[in-house]
C-alpha cells in the first residue's frame, strides 16, 4: 500500500477523536458564552422588572390615596368603593385595601375580596415582595393629617410570564447558537484538524511502511504549514541518512561475507592441513617411544611423553575450535525443549566419570522453552561438566539447577556448584575463548566451553552472566526469551 493509501485510511478511521474533540470543545465554549450572556440578561430583567414594578405601584398608589382622601374625610365609603373599582382597568392588581385612621377597613377591591387575601390590619409604608407578588402601603393625607392607609398588591403571574417568555427566547437563541457552531467546527476542521490529521497520517503511514519517499502535503502557509515544511525537511534527511546507511549495511555484509568464507577457508586449512601434521608427529612419538624404550632413560621418556601430550592438546585445541565455529554459522532449529528432561540426559552422560565420587544433586522443576535442541543441550553440558569438575576436590560435590523469576518474564536457568569458584575481577574474561582463571596442572580444559556457552545463548536473543567467590564456589545464569527470534548465523 502507498503512503498517500496509508495516509487516507488513517485520516477515515483514526480521525474521529480529533474531530469530536475540536467539536465538543467549540459547542462547550460557545455553549458557555451563550449560557453566562443569558444568564447577565435574565439578572438584569429581574432586577429592572422587580424596580418598575416598584416604581408602577408606587405611582399607583399615590394616585389612589390622593383620591380617597375626600371619601375618607367625609365618611363616603360608596365613593371609596367606586374609587377603587377603578383599579378592574390593572389586571396585575389582586387586592386594594382602604384602611380608616383607627385601622378599621373602609372599602375593598374586589367587594368580595376574602380576609385571608389581605392584612386585618395596615402596615407601615413602603413595599415588599411576597411569595404571590409585590405588597405596598400608602398613607393616605389630608393637609399633613394621616386619614387612613392604602394597600396594593399585585399578582406574580407578571414575573412569571417573563420569565417563561424568557426561557423561550433562551432555548431558541441556543439553538440558533449551536447550530452556528456546528457550521463554523465544519469549517474549522478543515482548516485546522484536516493538515493536522495529513501530517500525522504521514508520518505514521512511513513509520509502519518504512518507506520515507513521500512527502506531507501543505496546506497552507500558517503554523501548520511551516510545522508541514519542516517534516518534510526532517523526513529528506531522514531518507538520506536511511540511504547512507542502507550502503553501509550492505558494504558492512559484504565484508562480512567475505570474512565468513575466509573463515570457512581457515576451518577447511585447520581441519585438513594441521590434522595432518599433529598426527604424525603423535605417531611418530608413539613409534619413537616403542623403538626407544629399553635405551632411553627416564628423562628421555619424560621428553616424549610431554610431546604426545602437547599433540593431544593442540588436537583438542583445534577441534574446540572447529566447534566453536561450527555453533556460529549452524541454522537454528527452533522448537519446544523441556529443560527438565535435557538436564536428567546430560547427568546419565557424567555416571561414568562420577563412580568414585559423591555428588549431590538438587534439581528443581524447569520450563520448557523454545531453542534449537543439540545447541541447548550442548550449552547444559558444558555448564554441568565445569560444575562436575571444578567441584573435583570437594568430599561431597553439590550442584543445583533451578529457575529464577526475573521481572521481564525471560526463562533464567541456573546452575549452582561449591567448587573452586573464581575471582569477580576477572569476570569479563570468563567467558572469553581460550580464556582460562585456573592452570592447567589445577583443572584441565582449553578456555573454549564457556565462549561456546555465551555464543549459542546470544544467538538465541538471550544472556549469559556468572557469579563467584575463591574456594566457595560459582553459579552460573542462562536467561532466555519466552519468545526466541530466529538469527542469522554469527561470524
Amino acid at each position: 500500500m502507498s503512503v498517500h493509501a496509508r495516509v487516507s485510511s488513517y485520516m477515515r478511521f483514526q480521525d474521529i477523536p480529533i474531530r469530536r474533540k475540536l467539536m465538543t470543545m467549540l459547542l462547550l465554549t460557545s455553549g458557555a458564552v451563550v449560557l453566562l450572556t443569558c444568564a447577565s440578561y435574565l439578572g438584569y430583567e429581574l432586577v429592572t422588572f422587580r424596580r418598575t414594578s416598584v416604581q408602577q405601584l408606587d405611582t399607583l398608589g399615590e394616585i389612589i390615596a390622593s383620591n380617597s382622601t375626600a371619601a375618607l374625610a367625609f365618611d363616603a365609603p360608596d365613593d371609596a368603593q367606586q374609587i377603587l373599582s377603578a383599579l378592574a382597568a390593572d389586571r396585575q392588581i389582586v387586592a386594594a385595601v382602604l384602611y380608616r385612621a383607627d385601622g378599621t377597613v373602609f372599602a375593598l377591591f374586589p367587594a368580595d375580596l376574602s380576609a385571608s387575601d389581605y392584612p386585618l390590619h395596615p402596615g407601615p409604608s413602603g413595599h415588599n415582595f411576597e411569595h404571590n407578588g409585590l405588597a405596598a402601603f400608602h398613607t393616605v393625607t389630608r393637609d399633613g393629617k394621616p386619614l387612613g392607609t392604602l394597600y396594593l398588591r399585585t399578582s406574580g403571574n407578571a414575573l412569571f410570564e417573563r420569565l417563561r417568555l424568557f426561557g423561550g427566547f433562551l432555548i431558541v437563541v441556543i439553538a440558533a447558537a449551536g447550530a452556528l457552531v456546528f457550521v463554523l467546527s465544519r469549517s474549522l476542521q478543515r482548516q485546522i484538524s484536516g493538515p493536522i490529521l495529513a501530517l500525522a497520517g504521514t508520518a505514521r503511514a512511513m513509520a509502519e511502511s518504512q518507506d520515507y519517499a513521500g512527502r506531507a502535503t501543505k496546506l497552507g502557509n500558517d503554523e501548520i504549514g511551516v510545522l508541514t515544511d519542516a517534516f518534510n525537511a526532517m523526513v529528506g534527511r531522514l531518507a538520506n541518512a536511511n540511504h547512507d546507511l542502507e550502503l553501509r549495511v550492505r558494504d558492512r555484509t559484504a565484508a562480512l561475507e567475505e570474512a565468513n568464507h575466509e573463515l570457512e577457508a581457515f576451518s577447511y586449512s585447520v581441519s585438513h592441513d594441521l590434522r595432518a601434521p599433529l598426527r604424525h608427529i603423535g605417531g611418530f612419538a608413539t613409534m619413537l617411544r616403542q623403538h626407544t624404550e629399553p635405551v632411553l632413560d627416564e628423562k628421555g621418556r619424560r621428553f616424549i611423553t610431554v610431546i604426545q601430550q602437547s599433540t593431544a592438546r593442540m588436537a583438542q585445541l583445534i577441534d574446540d575450535l572447529l566447534a566453536f565455529s561450527k555453533h556460529g554459522r549452524a541454522e537454528l532449529q527452533h522448537e519446544p525443549v523441556d529443560l527438565a528432561d535435557l538436564i536428567e540426559q546430560i547427568k546419565v552422560g557424567f555416571q561414568g566419570e562420577l563412580e568414585d565420587r559423591h555428588v549431590e544433586w538438587n534439581v528443581a522443576p524447569l520450563p520448557t522453552v523454545r531453542g534449537d535442541t543439540s545447541l541447548l543441550r550442548q550449552v547444559f553440558t558444558n555448564l554441568l561438566g565445569n560444575a562436575v569438575k571444578y567441584t573435583r576436590r570437594q568430599p561431597i560435590a553439590r550442584i543445583e539447577i533451578g529457575t529464577v523469576t526475573p521481572p521481564n518474564g525471560e526463562a533464567v536457568v541456573f546452575v549452582r556448584d561449591n567448587g573452586a569458584g573464581f575471582d569477580m575481577q576477572y569476570v569479563d574474561k570468563l567467558f572469553g575463548v581460550f580464556q582460562r582463571l585456573h592452570h592447567d596442572t589445577e583443572f584441565e580444559g582449553t578456555g573454549v566451553g564457556l565462549a561456546t556457552v555465551r555464543r549459542i545463548v546470544q544467538r538465541h536473543g538471550g544472556r549469559v552472566w556468572a557469579e563467584g567467590q575463591p574456594g566457595v564456589g560459582a553459579v552460573f545464569y542462562v536467561a532466555l526469551p519466552t519468545n526466541i527470534p530466529s538469527t542469522a548465523p554469527l561470524s
